[in-house]
């Protein structure tokens, strides 16, 4: 997929809701140990990367150090329908000194206004360095099931029509309605 049709699928107005929401994302990747994790996560976009903060010391920190592919899904809980956005990318690790303004501002879409100032200075309190975690995507696909589906669910339906007439009835039924 080259880098304009990633782009567009991630400038889509339901692409654009699912990155701003509270929603968490779903981070895979391939531990130390070869066998896959996934994990929700708090993140921000920047309009072009999905960028995520964590401990230092994080086990994914140093197996995306090792292996920087991974995969990510933003989707709706309880939405009808539902909607999915997902992202193949490859991920670079770079430590900063305290905590990202941006981390700050990515967590006011989840912590509650109640409860920010707290939480807030409990991780600035807790954290002296961070690990950024910063996804360049180079896949992406929206599902709306509305406009867009899985693939195997559309070739599916292409099948399926090809075995039915013009007026979308199945050959068989022909049959079945002359006797």
């Amino acid at each position: 997929m080259n880098r304009h049709d990633v782009a567009e699928v991630l400038a889509s107005p339901i692409s654009r809701e699912l990155l701003d929401s509270p929603i968490p994302a779903r981070l895979a990747y391939i531990g130390l140990d070869g066998a896959p994790r996934v994990i929700p996560v708090g993140f921000w976009w920047t309009g072009e990367h999905m960028v995520m903060a964590t401990v230092p010391a994080s086990p994914k920190v140093q197996a995306l150090r090792r292996n920087p592919h991974v995969a990510l899904t933003i989707d709706t809980e309880r939405e009808w329908p539902p909607r999915a956005l997902l992202i193949r990318g490859t991920a670079r690790v770079e430590m900063v000194d305290e905590v990202p303004d941006s981390y700050i501002d990515a967590a006011r879409k989840s912590v509650p206004a109640e409860h920010f100032e707290s939480w807030e200075q409990g991780v600035r309190d807790l954290y002296d360095r961070m690990a950024v975690i910063t996804v360049e995507p180079d896949w992406a696909k929206l599902l709306d099931f509305e406009t867009t589906l899985p693939q195997a669910v559309e070739d599916l339906m292409r099948e399926r029509q090809g075995a039915n007439g013009a007026d979308g009835r199945h050959a068989a039924d022909d049959g079945l309605r002359e006797s």
